[in-house]
């Protein structure tokens, strides 16, 4: 079976279940080919709880929706051991960080000691309880959703936090043509939630996410990528530019991209075409360059037409 049969049968069962997000879900596809996790940001009601479940669903992977709240602690979301009288042992009760896709919805509505509970899950797939380590699956997957506009009652995600998402994507309404397309599903199912079929199983999965490891990738391509990543830190606009790692991020994510258009080696377009929402999270900007109304996406746009592609 090639890599394009699965890969097209996935982007077509999440496209019927939500329209009008082909770029979001393109970048949600790329992330958990590349092993990594997605912040999603945008305003409610535009789909980022509904695209994880999809997700989810399409792959045949257990989920959780976690719903991040002030009060919410670490071990809610970890689990906890519990004294059994009758064994005369404590017992782990494990929280709903065990599973396969996890969906923190508004992750910046809990303090930050909530918040870092989940860093060593993203980055190591383990969780460690009481000074011992718990393996988390293979196929485990963060998407995280936050809302950008309302602040109050929010605490920020610190850079280390942010840090751990391979991309933040920015989810925006969709076209005309789809809202229409969605509003007529939603009328034909009688007000239904929408299920979406499973598509792939788990052996398929674990040789996806390898042969997006080994997508070819010519020398000129690694020094692209480096170029691009060290330019963000030479730009005057920029207080704290990329990283190292995330050069490995921009990398893994065009490999992924394009396993996922099935080419087998990576082009300029696919780091291009994935540089945004890798990026986006990563550069800090100077006062004086938010007063002037200058954002990071300009920052990237320059960097990108700056930087001499390889040919």
């Amino acid at each position: 079976m090639s890599d394009a049969s699965p890969l097209t049968r996935l982007t077509s069962a999440l496209g019927a279940a939500v329209f009008g997000q082909q770029r979001v879900l393109a970048d949600l596809v790329t992330a958990f080919l590349a092993r990594g996790h997605v912040l999603l940001e945008g305003v409610p009601g535009v789909a980022k709880t509904l695209t994880a479940r999809s997700m989810a669903g399409a792959l045949g992977l257990m989920f959780t929706r976690v719903q991040f709240t002030p009060d919410l602690m670490p071990a809610d979301i970890l689990g906890t051991n519990i004294f059994q009288p009758q064994d005369n042992a404590f017992r782990l009760v494990k929280g709903p960080i065990f599973t396969e896709v996890v969906v923190a919805d508004e992750i910046n509505r809990t303090p930050p000691k909530t918040q870092a509970a989940l860093l060593e899950a993203m980055e190591e797939r383990q969780v460690t309880i009481d000074g011992v380590s718990h393996p988390l699956p293979p196929h485990f997957f963060v998407v995280a959703t936050q809302n950008p506009l309302e602040l109050e009652g929010t605490y920020p995600l610190p850079e280390a936090q942010l840090d751990r998402f391979l991309m933040r994507v920015r989810v925006g309404y969709p076209d005309g043509d789809s809202e229409v397309t969605m509003l007529r599903s939603f009328h034909q199912r009688e007000g239904r939630p929408t299920t979406t079929e499973r598509v792939l199983d788990a052996p398929t999965l674990l040789e996806l996410q390898a042969r997006a490891a080994r997508v070819s990738c010519d020398d000129s391509i690694i020094q692209y990528v480096v170029t691009v990543v060290r330019d963000t830190r030479a730009h005057p606009r920029v207080r704290l530019g990329a990283s190292p790692r995330s050069a490995q991020a921009l990398l893994a994510a065009a490999k992924a991209r394009a396993a996922l258009l099935g080419t087998g080696f990576v082009t300029p377009d696919d780091v291009k075409a994935v540089a945004f929402s890798v990026l986006n999270h990563r550069l800090l900007l100077k006062a004086e360059a938010e007063v002037e109304g200058v954002t990071v996406d300009d920052v990237l746009r320059q960097t990108l037409e700056r930087v001499r592609v390889p040919r």
